[in-house]
């Protein structure tokens, strides 16, 4: 009875995952389509058929391997929006990790009048719909000047409350002692969070980073908003440009699609070990 559970858990899991990488997997073989193939409904694209390679050579699809990827790549400034993202993405995660290390810090270590009540507070935001903020963040933006800036891509997103609670709790289980025995040999709250913390909390905060080059990486409705110039635009805006009024150039916009997954794929794949321990110890933990 045990094994025949344990099948149908893992049948069920499968299946789970199966459904949610489909959409994947149609995005990247519709990449490889030509507008024929799309337009016809094809699912398996012929340039990925081993049979197609025993035709003769002029017969063969080969020309079309990468041609989506190269044609979507040079139809739009797509290195100008690989930048603006990789440049919006690194400081807004750069700008996450300090602010939140040293906000969880303080709810973690510090001792002082109503700090459960401002933590709950804090905590209570992530109920608030980010749409109702938009408005209120963008007469702001204006106000300060950023439209069509850097800053307003990622001065708003430096700080959120998601990453100081995950922080928050692995920095709970520190033990008291070893503050104790930084302060005997001079340690300050500062360098202790520098040396000592920082440096144990490394799941934590690749867990956080990654959470949030990702978050940063997708965002399309803010940046949509504050932004008008096709150059300061990031790469999620600028897959835009395939969809017109005349039509949509479905091959090409997920050729694009699969480019702008790239970066977010690799930086996984490096540090999948570190973030999934971040995920275990921050959610047991505190």
């Amino acid at each position: 009875m045990e094994k025949l559970s344990k099948a149908l858990i893992y049948l069920a899991l499968t299946l789970g995952a199966l459904i949610s990488l489909f959409p994947f997997i149609w995005m990247i073989l519709t990449s490889f389509k030509s507008y024929r193939e799309v337009a016809t409904r094809v699912f398996w694209p012929a340039a990925l058929n081993p049979l197609t390679y025993r035709l003769p050579p002029e017969q063969r699809p080969i020309p079309w391997l990468f041609h989506n990827f190269v044609e979507a790549w040079n139809s739009a400034p797509f290195a100008r929006y690989f930048f603006n993202s990789i440049v919006v993405s690194v400081f807004t995660v750069l700008g996450v990790l300090i602010t939140s290390s040293l906000a969880a810090y303080a709810f973690a270590r510090l001792r002082f009048p109503g700090r459960n009540i401002i933590f709950m507070l804090f905590l209570a935001t992530m109920m608030i719909p980010g749409e109702i903020l938009l408005i209120p963040n963008f007469i702001i933006i204006k106000h300060l000047g950023w439209y069509d800036t850097y800053w307003a891509l990622i001065i708003p997103w430096t700080a959120n409350v998601f990453s100081i609670f995950l922080l928050r709790q692995f920095f709970a289980t520190i033990p008291q002692e070893l503050y104790d025995a930084a302060v005997l040999d001079g340690c300050g709250h500062f360098r202790f969070l520098t040396q000592i913390v920082l440096p144990l909390s490394r799941p934590a905060l690749t867990t956080v980073a990654l959470f949030n080059f990702i978050w940063s990486w997708n965002a399309f409705l803010w940046p949509l908003i504050v932004t008008s110039r096709e150059e300061m635009r990031p790469i999620q805006v600028g897959l835009a440009f395939f969809v017109t009024e005349s039509g949509t150039d479905t091959q090409l916009l997920m050729a694009a699609a699969t480019i702008t997954i790239l970066p977010i794929v690799t930086l996984y794949f490096f540090v999948q070990r570190q973030f999934i321990e971040g995920i275990y110890t921050g959610g047991i933990r505190g």
